[in-house]
């Protein structure tokens, strides 16, 4: 089977779970011996590679804009297009991709110098490591209610639609998938040109990024894409009932896919060298700073957890549009020299930051899967997440809080950190738990998906 795919980020341009998501499945999908052509909408170089390495452009490959061909060398069915158009919906005006994060260099600092270090009092002034981590943390994006999409985002959904569409004439294949909103118009007009299926994957709606607050025009491109599309994947049922509710899909036309996570080895780490004290808890917040993810529910049970225990320093790393407010709302609480900032993590940073906590809290309002509290697991930390996430769907070993129930978070912050035998259950089952969830599971899945889309596409379904 051929697969047409179109996807927005990959490593190294990770902005969130979708890149890993597309990273695992698109390689489990190339050990199934699927071939797949992907068209990403930037180049795949950097100095930041955390994932894959670029081997070499193929013979003949256009190397000049508007188009890139080439293989990586973990993926033997797989060839990547890339594109000259900018999808990238975190950046403001004028930024690019880099400038919205901290470096792997600054954020490698922090890490070092303040996860590895025990401060004093006080909240975002001067003393010590604080002073710097709060700073960086303000270099990482910082944007208002509503202005999340950088520069003219709508005219390089449709540059890149039409970029894609110019290499889909000359190709084969057998279905189009297009994962989230940016990459539907694509998908609707390859699909259109060609005659074959269209399979669109829901990562995340309008809804869960910006409430009930949503933008017209996104939502317009959104229903759009799950209406055109013969079948539409949903990374939980929580998500599904989204799509079904909010966008008037018929139930039957969804499938429901979990995520998975890439088991991989922790390698070798000095955890003495990053301990902030020998006697202090981490709390560990991982993602981007937005309303979405619930920070300030986590600095709300923070401050809950250290009116009862003075030995813990809460990790917030990432950057988004609320990191300021998150800062001062750190310092107002009187808790911001309990508070470190990182700012951006990437790559061996995110594994050390993992393997120096205690446990790992998602207190996300609304999140349509969450891969970081697999990630977690698969660095034997416990994890606390909240009802209102896919992951909860799938995780049996994990503790679940409602995400403004911040009394119940702290209480179950606190029982993780006294009580070794509580965080060490955890960890063992969730281990156990983790090892069975599999890309290639998730990969099986979406072939029987496009089977039985290319099925109703010629009447036989």
């Amino acid at each position: 089977m051929r697969v047409f795919m179109l996807g927005w980020e990959f490593p190294p341009f990770i902005s969130g779970g979708l890149g890993t998501a597309c990273y695992g499945l698109t390689k489990a999908m190339s050990g199934l011996g699927m071939d797949i052509m992907f068209v990403l909408p930037r180049p795949v170089t950097t100095p930041f590679s955390t994932h894959v390495r670029l081997v070499s452009p193929r013979p003949g490959s256009p190397l000049a804009s508007p188009e890139t061909e080439f293989r990586l060398d973990e993926f033997t069915n797989v060839v990547f297009h890339t594109v000259e158009a900018q999808l990238n919906p975190y950046a403001r005006p004028g930024e690019t991709p880099e400038s919205t994060t901290t470096t792997t260099t600054e954020a490698h600092s922090v890490l070092t110098s303040h996860v590895g270090s025990s401060t004093g009092s006080g909240a975002t002034g001067s003393g010590g490591g604080r002073t710097t981590a709060a700073t960086m943390s303000t270099q990482a994006s910082v944007t208002g209610p509503g202005a999340n999409y950088g520069g003219d985002m709508f005219a390089e959904v449709q540059r890149y639609a039409a970029l894609a569409t110019d290499i889909a004439r000359n190709e084969s294949f057998d279905v189009v998938h297009a994962h989230d909103w940016m990459t539907f118009p694509a998908g609707l007009a390859v699909a259109g040109l060609k005659g074959v299926p269209l399979v669109v994957q829901v990562h995340s709606t309008e809804f869960d990024r910006s409430g009930q607050n949503v933008d017209q025009r996104i939502y317009d491109i959104e229903r759009r894409g799950m209406h055109g599309a013969i079948k539409v994947i949903a990374v939980s049922h929580l998500t599904k009932q989204i799509c079904v509710h909010h966008y008037g899909v018929d139930p039957a036309k969804v499938e429901v896919v979990y995520n998975a996570i890439e088991s991989h080895p922790n390698g070798h780490f000095n955890a003495e060298h990053y301990r902030i004290n020998n006697d202090e808890k981490i709390v560990l917040f991982l993602g981007r700073i937005t309303h979405q993810k619930g920070p300030e529910y986590f600095l709300a049970a923070a401050r809950k957890v250290l009116e009862v225990m003075d030995n813990v320093k809460f990790v917030m790393a990432g950057s988004g549009d609320m990191i300021r407010r998150t800062i001062e709302m750190a310092a107002a609480m009187g808790i911001g020299h309990k508070v470190l900032f990182t700012g951006f993590l990437r790559g061996g940073d995110v594994d050390k930051v993992f393997q120096m906590a205690d446990l790992y809290v998602m207190p996300s309002v609304s999140e349509p899967f969450g891969i970081a509290p697999l990630e977690a697991m698969s660095h034997d930390v416990p994890v606390l997440i909240s009802k209102q996430s896919g992951v909860s769907e799938v995780l049996q070993h994990a503790l679940k809080v409602d995400f403004w129930d911040t009394n119940e978070m702290a209480n179950k912050i606190v029982a993780v950190l006294k009580h070794p035998p509580l965080a060490s259950t955890l960890r063992q089952h969730g281990s156990f738990e983790i090892s069975r969830m599999s890309w290639t599971d998730s990969a099986r899945r979406c072939q029987e998906v496009y089977q039985q889309a290319i099925s109703m596409m010629n009447g036989r379904h």
